[in-house]
């Protein structure tokens, strides 16, 4: 994650708003962006100011090291914080930094969206729903895939297929994985890590379900497409990308599971091999032949208990980063309540 020190805050008039009483729920939305002059004044324009539930809602623009007038724009248009990032760092990043500010600022519940303008702000009162009621824990924006005229039919079936193999690794119910238009209560956004640099997206369901939190998907609707998507640049590109985040996700949090998988493959490779032997005993009297089938066997079985050796090092240190994690975020905390304490204080 991104130094706080780093961070440069270039703007932020809540600061300036002496004497108003802040009570009730705070909703911060939140907008990644680089290089995006030209859509930011329509997403901004299509956000909500005011959402049942809540008593304020601000907006938080972070600059991921953009070259043109992000930032200018943002403040020109009303946005409540605005976060520069000297230089890009990336998406996953800029969602770490946007999560960090808006807890700062004293957000009870956060939603995040894209700077494209490619959700319809008019669903976030549904989208943030679940978590004030208190059904949910993160709530994730679920796009009629099938009727967006903008993804084209190899790209339909590959979110398809991509957000089942996210369901089957996390336990989760979520139908459109790779959406960006999700809301975090504060408790998830305090305990929300993202360890690649390409997206969050993928990760951050593998996360909440291996920590057991409510995952609730609410059905939105899209705009029309303002700009190409800058994280699908080529199909085989995001589909080896995408691969990897969910692969790196899966060794992370069911180490395991993962391993004792791999280490399936060689296990049943060395039981055919076995069995050929048998075979090959009884019905042949070619002894020559029987001798590759017991080393094989003999390899695949050993490769098959060095994998499942390292699953269960995986699985301790695994325990030992979950006690790590939850010291992490007592400590973050009582940093975040801090400083949202002084934000409240200065208002």
């Amino acid at each position: 994650m991104l130094d706080r020190e780093e961070l440069v805050v270039i703007d932020d008039p809540t600061e300036a708003r002496d004497g108003d009483e802040v009570a009730g729920l705070k909703l911060v939305i939140q907008i990644p962006c680089f290089n995006e002059e030209a859509t930011l004044p329509e997403t901004l324009a299509d956000l909500p100011r005011e959402v049942p539930g809540f008593e304020v809602v601000e907006w938080l623009v972070i600059d991921d090291g953009s070259e043109d007038r992000t930032s200018e724009v943002a403040r020109e248009h009303g946005v409540d914080h605005v976060v520069r990032v000297p230089e890009n760092r990336g998406l996953a990043n800029a969602f770490l930094t946007g999560l960090d500010t808006a807890l700062r600022a004293g957000a009870d519940v956060i939603v995040n969206t894209d700077a494209d303008n490619q959700y319809d702000g008019s669903c976030i009162p549904k989208l943030v729903a679940p978590i004030v009621e208190g059904e949910a824990d993160l709530v994730i924006g679920e796009r009629p895939i099938e009727a967006v005229d903008d993804f084209s039919p190899l790209k339909k079936r590959l979110q398809r297929l991509g957000s089942g193999v996210v369901r089957a690794f996390s336990g989760t119910e979520v139908r459109d994985a790779a959406s960006g238009f999700r809301a975090f209560s504060r408790e998830t956004a305090l305990r929300t890590q993202v360890f690649g640099k390409y997206s969050y997206t993928m990760e951050t369901i593998v996360q909440a379900g291996w920590e057991g939190m409510r995952i609730r998907g609410v059905d939105i609707s899209v705009n029309p497409a303002t700009r190409p998507s800058r994280l699908v640049k080529s199909i085989p590109r995001y589909i080896w990308r995408s691969g990897q985040t969910i692969v790196r996700s899966f060794m992370l949090y069911k180490p395991f599971r993962f391993f004792f998988g791999v280490g399936l493959l060689p296990f049943l490779v060395s039981v055919a091999l076995v069995a050929r032997w048998f075979y090959l005993q009884i019905f042949t009297d070619d002894l020559a032949s029987r001798v590759p089938s017991l080393v094989g066997a003999a390899v695949a079985m050993l490769l098959a208990v060095q994998i499942w050796i390292f699953g269960l090092l995986a699985d301790l240190l695994s325990a030992n980063r979950r006690l790590v994690s939850d010291t992490r975020v007592m400590i973050r905390r009582r940093e975040i309540d801090e400083a949202a304490g002084r934000s409240r204080r200065d208002r």
